[in-house]
């Protein structure tokens, strides 16, 4: 028997003309492993670690396990499970429950405006790649005549030098300072802030800049003074922001099909290169040290309120919860496939990462440390601080500097590519599903990617310019703090408490076949809207403007237009679910019966449907109902429409088998037409 060729390759088509199919998972690992690689990310790396040290070292694991139970397993599992009972993403998700479709726009923004920025961190990461194809990295030193100041100094105070000189002047002999192999003067010294140090270990105490330091802000970023002098994009962080689009682009312009694949690859190999970096990180002196300084429990700062706001917003950004790619990740899975199982899986697969680079990352702060002479807590750093300041220095510092540092970028890369691409996956599919009769035709679904991911690069270009930091940090501050706390708070809301807990109970299980522990319920009903209203009260009460604390200058404080641009995008993504409420009230509050429809689910096919669900009017009309044929066998109906042949096949299973996929409804087609007669075209019988 002959195969269709498109069928074989995934591009199904639907019985309407040349629509093509919604795609699902290819198989049951896919989902897994997108979830893992878009949520186990950069924040792992480069975040957890800083606050674990910050709020007391290990007895931070206590707020984070708890914070983990409460709210981040229940709502990562709540999105998931959402999307996989609708089948679909975006605005049509949130038919569930029509009154609060602003949470799907809500979402969109947010994601949208993550993808903006997120990509620009892969340019920075893709830029220091290239850079370490060479014999010497260039940051280890300061004879660098295009970004080197004279206050970049590599002084090791363990192993003090004399960098006194004497110079002639008008036939004198003067005393002078060198710099980067030029005897200056003490005076030129001064002015420039250079430290004058001589052997007895005495010295000027004034300012000096570690070369990688000035490398980061003077060669990668060409950093200005402030956001009001932005300049023109740099050449360099262009080509790398594009080639970082391309690369995105090319993983998912075939969709997940191809980008299910790809992961397979960017989900799981910069696990490889933790192990590997970790392994040589503990054969350094001072590794050891490290270690203990980032699991040493300091019990005391549990009284304080910011380590527990920290616990929190690190359980939302780590697991992705509230920007809307769960529910399209989760809308990919088959009807009956066990997600349940995938998102206990994922979250000590998530956790466990966060821990495990934590011993990554302060092994080598812990021997940068060491050979610096420094403490711990004054070479620890921060998001990009870290990955593009502290850790390029202790690479600086290790044998084969190159190699390593080749292998951590190429780790950085990959954490952050398969977070992008989904990501941009989930702002593609949510108008893609919204629009099918336009865009799932040709390739038009390729060129609206394109498109997509062309409009955030020219937005990601005001960030590669001289002010572009400034930027970046306006919308990493802004864009999605403490907006997706908020936007979880409803979700919550509008599944247990408006759509019905125990009808999702009832849904879950109609998808597999079997009761989930009451634990969720538990806590969607009580617990996790508490937990997302807690910590976004206290993450208020101790919110305070932003500001960057730039390695090389003092801090700087933003100007008022620019906290108020920070707002406006802070208040762009959640606008919408009040939007929503507003519209629906204004076009159906003048009829009482009408106004009731708003928090009834619609759009509901006959496998989402228990039997007290029959006939329910939604805002659509009447949900299926339930006829008996000429054999008095049960068809779903409705008013409008004859009955599908999937539906009258749905319709002979009770609701906890009512799980029908590709491959059973294959198996049931053959004795189809037997029973109900001969389907046409259209996917109705011609019997009925």
């Amino acid at each position: 028997m002959s195969v269709d060729k498109k069928k074989a390759s995934g591009q199904e088509e639907s019985p309407h003309g040349d629509l093509k199919k919604r795609e699902t998972w290819s198989n049951k690992f896919d989902f897994l492993l997108a979830c893992i690689g878009f949520s186990v990310g950069l924040g792992n790396v480069w975040r957890f670690p800083y606050l674990c040290y910050k709020n007391g070292g290990g007895a931070f694991l206590i707020p984070y396990v708890i914070c983990v139970v409460v709210g981040g397993i229940p709502l990562f599992y709540l999105e998931v499970a959402v999307g996989q009972f609708m089948g679909i993403a975006g605005i049509n998700t949130w038919k569930i429950v029509p009154i609060f479709k602003g949470i799907a726009l809500s979402s969109v923004t947010v994601v949208f405006l993550l993808n903006c920025y997120y990509n620009v961190i892969l340019a920075w990461a893709w830029r220091y790649f290239f850079a370490s194809f060479t014999s010497k990295l260039p940051w280890a030193e300061c004879d660098y005549d295009d970004w080197a100041t004279p206050q970049c100094d590599v002084f090791d105070p363990k192993n003090p030098i004399d960098n006194r000189c004497i110079y002639t002047e008008n036939d004198k002999n003067v005393s002078g300072v060198f710099i980067n192999g030029v005897c200056q003067s003490i005076e030129f010294a001064t002015n420039n802030s250079v430290t004058r140090f001589n052997t007895s270990g005495t010295d000027v105490l004034l300012k000096t800049v570690d070369p990688v330091v000035e490398y980061w802000e003077r060669k990668v970023l060409g950093l200005s003074d402030s956001i009001e002098d932005m300049g023109i994009p740099k050449w360099d962080l262009a080509l790398c922001l594009l080639f970082a689009w391309i690369v995105v682009y090319l993983c998912i312009c075939k969709g997940i099909k191809s980008s299910g694949k790809v992961m397979y690859v960017t989900a799981t190999s910069p696990y490889i290169f933790m192990l590997v970096l970790l392994i040589r990180n503990c054969l350094l002196e001072g590794a050891g040290a490290g270690v203990i300084y980032y699991l040493k429990p300091d019990f005391s700062k549990m009284n304080n309120i910011d380590v527990w706001v920290d616990a929190g917003t690190q359980i939302f950004f780590s697991y992705s919860i509230a920007i809307g790619t769960l529910t399209v990740l989760g809308s990919y899975n088959k009807f009956n496939h066990n997600s349940y199982r995938d998102c206990i899986i994922f979250a000590v697969t998530n956790s466990g990462t966060s821990i495990f680079a934590g011993f990554l990352i302060f092994s080598i702060l812990g021997h940068m440390a060491h050979v610096q002479g420094k403490p711990i807590d004054e070479v620890a750093e921060k998001g990009p601080g870290l990955a593009f300041v502290a850790y390029p220095k202790a690479l600086a510092l290790m044998p084969v500097a190159p190699l390593w540092s080749c292998f951590f970028f190429l780790m950085i890369i990959l954490l952050g590519l398969d977070s992008q691409f989904v990501g941009v996956e989930g702002v593609v599919t949510v108008v893609v599903d919204q629009y099918p009769q336009y865009l799932r035709k040709g390739y038009r679904r390729e060129i609206f990617i394109a498109i997509v991911c062309i409009a955030m690069f020219l937005i990601g270009l005001v960030m590669v310019c001289p002010g572009g930091m400034y930027v970046f940090q306006l919308f990493d501050h802004y864009s999605g703090s403490k907006i997706i706390l908020f936007i979880a708070f409803f979700e919550c809301v509008a599944i247990a408490w408006i759509y019905g807990i125990n009808r999702f109970y009832d849904n879950i299980q109609m998808m597999y076949g079997f009761r989930i522990s009451p634990y969720m319920k538990i806590m969607w009903v009580v617990l996790s809207p508490i937990f997302c209203m807690l910590v976004f009260v206290l993450s208020t009460i101790s919110y305070s403007e932003l500001s960057y604390d730039r390695p090389s200058k003092e801090t700087y404080q933003y100007p008022a237009w620019a906290v108020g641009i920070g707002w406006s995008l802070a208040g762009i993504a959640a606008i919408w679910i009040p939007i929503t409420w507003v519209y629906h009230v204004v076009k159906y509050g003048g009829d009482m019966e009408r106004f009731r429809q708003v928090f009834r689910p619609m759009g509901f096919q006959a496998h989402q449907m228990r039997p007290q669900d029959y006939g329910q009017i939604g805002l659509d009309g009447p949900q299926p109902s339930v006829v008996k044929d000429e054999f008095g066998m049960d068809i779903v109906t409705t008013a409008t429409q004859s009955p599908k042949k999937a539906d009258i096949i749905r319709s002979s299973y009770p609701p906890s088998y009512d799980n029908i996929n590709e491959h059973n409804e294959g198996e049931l087609n053959e004795g189809f037409e037997a029973l109900v007669g001969p389907v046409g075209k259209d996917g109705f019988t011609t019997r009925l």
